[in-house]
């Protein structure tokens, strides 16, 4: 049965603060978390180096929602060539009290490769707000310097980090007419024909680094966080507050806004990004230990089904000569040692 709010005495403002004080505290633990990890993330790196390809290794035990967007030619270039994986809070590095402890940064380092010249690939996600009513992560496209004939994203990436550059140069414009189309411009078709040309699955997990998300700059996010705190100082105050517009206006506005999303999923190379980053920066980063003796049981119990598949057979070779039926073998996934998929 749904249930509204009017027929009550308490108002969607309430909820809204009550919400966001269930952020400020989950925001404060992540910032606490941090610190009170760090050395010991420190400590971790220091034994981890001792390891042989220890992150690819534990990439290899990847959780789902980041195992899924690997490819069998990323697993090979990440499992030959990943040297050390970090994740960092760099808000935070940068000042302790007043930086955002949600934006991170996640560190690759590789080996010499056939594919690209980098030694090291870093993507950062900024945590933004927007006055329509947004608030996430947002990124920039990382370029990479891919060797003649071995771009793994198919010009994919270089065509975003172009349209990105072209979005940058030109300032942010807010139209009176909301439901007026914007053309898009030559390097946004290009961008978006390349894309629709893509068969699903065939995109590398390096578009990761295309990512964007929603484009909301720090000045705009800084404006609306100061105008939404504003208001909440003001009702806790008992003070007025502009009303704002009704809930029919809202509705309208926000299904300009689904629009206005759906049209920058056209041209985002790597729709999941965000959540990726969050998959490595919340799981696979904290929890690399854990993967890492997941791929040592793994590889140990591929070993012995080796073994044993030996006995296995010379019994099946004594059945069928008395006559008995085929078993299948058991299937098992493939060694940590092994490309996958």
């Amino acid at each position: 049965m749904a249930a509204s709010l009017e027929e009550t005495t308490v108002s969607y403002e309430e909820l809204e603060d009550l919400e966001h004080g269930f952020d400020e505290v989950e925001t404060e633990i992540i910032r606490q978390q941090y610190a009170l990890s760090k050395p010991l993330y420190a400590k971790r790196a220091e034994l981890v180096a001792k390891i042989p390809n220890f992150w690819p290794l534990v990439l290899e035990q990847a959780p789902m929602d980041l195992d899924e967007y690997i490819q069998p030619s990323d697993s090979a270039l990440l499992l030959s060539s990943l040297k050390s994986l970090s994740v960092s809070r760099f808000e935070l590095d940068a000042d302790e009290k007043n930086g955002d402890p949600r934006s991170v940064a996640i560190r690759f380092e590789f080996a010499e490769n056939e594919h690209f010249e980098d030694k090291v690939l870093e993507k950062k996600f900024w945590w933004r707000q927007s006055k329509d009513g947004f608030a996430g992560l947002v990124s920039e496209p990382v370029e990479i310097k891919w060797k003649e004939g071995k771009d793994l994203t198919d010009g994919l990436l270089g065509l975003v980090k172009a349209v990105y550059d072209e979005q940058r140069a030109k300032p942010k414009q807010e139209t009176k007419d909301k439901k007026a189309k914007v053309e898009l411009t030559e390097k946004q078709k290009a961008l978006k024909e390349k894309i629709d040309n893509t068969g699903m699955g065939g995109v590398s997990f390096f578009a990761w680094f295309g990512y964007v998300g929603h484009y909301v700059t720090a000045e705009e996010s800084k404006l609306a966080i100061q105008e939404e705190a504003e208001e909440r100082r003001k009702r806790k105050a008992g003070e007025a507050v502009a009303k704002k517009e009704d809930e029919d206006e809202k509705m309208e506005d926000a299904d300009e806004e689904d629009e206005d999303d759906d049209e920058d999923d056209d041209l985002e190379i790597f729709p999941a990004g965000d959540e990726v980053a969050m998959a490595i920066a919340d799981d696979l980063w904290p929890g690399a230990l854990k993967y890492f003796i997941q791929a040592q049981e793994q590889d140990s119990l591929s070993e012995l089904d080796f073994e044993s598949g030996d006995e296995d057979e010379d019994d099946e070779e004594d059945e069928e000569e008395e006559g008995g039926n085929d078993r299948p073998h058991k299937k098992h996934k493939g060694s940590a040692h092994s490309s996958k998929h």
